[in-house]
């Protein structure tokens, strides 16, 4: 009789053991988050050199790509020439398979416009905006082959939430920057109230996107630094009164969890700041270098930088969990390292 007790009571002992076992790994299922919506970018795109990050950002299952710009590097001086290079960037084997698993939208920026550094001035604007729209398989009724600039919003519905992208188009309309002559940067701020970024009908279009914005998180693209501005290259900070009035703006119109993507810089990094009478953080997640990157890196300063300069070639991705209100943001590179993240709660 005591042999036969001990042999149950092992038997309970090994049965509450696995017990115990699934309550625990049902507890960890929990922890582990799930993503309602992923957004996927990058930007600094040479169509001569290797791009070996295309299946590295399919991994993350990216439910859109959006270009911050420099899709390739060409120039508006010869359309013929700005058209085989867009040609040669489409029949890349790997963005030619990679395009046929995701939605791409996108800007440009200075080297797929055709102009370095160029804004307003451009005489080839108007052809050049035909080819990257035409890149982006832009329908042929679409009202962007209509209007001026590559400037668009779409709204992404997943269950009752929305995720707005609101794409600028920083060059088209943008006025002169100044040359800074006094030190080893390349621009200094234009005087207060001098100078625009986005022109008087984009900013207008813009305006009346936010104010009638229904969406739970708001991602506002644009191809330059909008936060990041003490290295003295293009930037939001070269028309510090254009910055204030996009803040106001966001402000003003309350749209919700509003996020800035930015390229342009062949580096990544995150920047964060405090705005009174806003109830979040404004972030601006800048994700540069697809194919080649600021490699010799030695440092710069950036008061609203969280974490670190990444000067590798990295792509961005943008993860959001509606449960939570939390979006993850990553920088990703070669073999889809994480090289670094910022989570934020909103």
């Amino acid at each position: 009789m005591s042999c036969f007790k001990y042999i149950f009571f092992l038997f309970l002992i090994l049965i509450s053991c696995k017990t115990n076992t699934k309550q625990h790994d049902k507890t960890l299922s929990y922890q582990v988050d799930s993503y309602d919506f992923v957004i996927a970018f990058g930007s600094c795109n040479n169509q001569v050199l290797p791009n070996v990050l295309w299946n590295e950002i399919l991994k993350n299952k990216p439910d859109v790509w959006i270009w911050g710009g420099d899709v390739i590097y060409t120039t508006a001086e010869d359309i013929a020439v700005m058209q085989k290079d867009y040609q040669k960037q489409k029949r890349n084997p790997e963005y030619a398979d990679f395009i046929k698993n995701v939605k791409v939208i996108g800007t440009w920026d200075d080297h797929d416009y055709g102009l370095n550094d160029g804004g307003k001035e451009n005489s080839k604007k108007a052809e050049a905006q035909t080819l990257f729209l035409d890149f982006i398989d832009t329908d042929k009724t679409d009202k962007k082959r209509a209007q001026e600039g590559v400037y668009f919003a779409k709204d992404y519905a997943i269950d009752n939430k929305i995720i707005k992208i609101i794409i600028l188009d920083t060059r088209y309309f943008r006025t002169a920057l100044t040359p800074d002559d006094l030190s080893r940067k390349k621009y200094k701020p234009n005087a207060y109230g001098e100078g625009n970024m986005l022109g008087k009908v984009q900013w207008e279009w813009l305006a009346n996107e936010l104010q009638n914005s229904k969406a739970s998180f708001n991602i506002i693209v644009s191809s330059i630094q909008f936060l990041s501005s003490e290295h003295g290259y293009e930037s939001w900070g070269n028309m510090p009164h254009e910055r204030d009035k996009l803040v106001n703006l966001i402000k003003s119109t309350k749209a919700k969890n509003t996020i800035i993507l930015s390229g342009d810089r062949h580096l990544s990094e995150f920047s964060k700041k405090e705005e009174n009478g806003l109830a979040y953080p404004l972030i601006d997640f800048t994700s540069s270098g697809l194919t080649h990157s600021y490699s010799n890196f030695q440092g710069e300063p950036n008061k609203f930088r969280v974490g670190k300069v990444v000067s590798e070639k990295s792509f961005g991705i943008l993860k959001f969990n509606f449960l939570k209100n939390k979006v993850t943001l990553q920088m990703r590179g070669e073999n889809n390292v994480l090289q670094q993240e910022l989570i934020h709660q909103y």
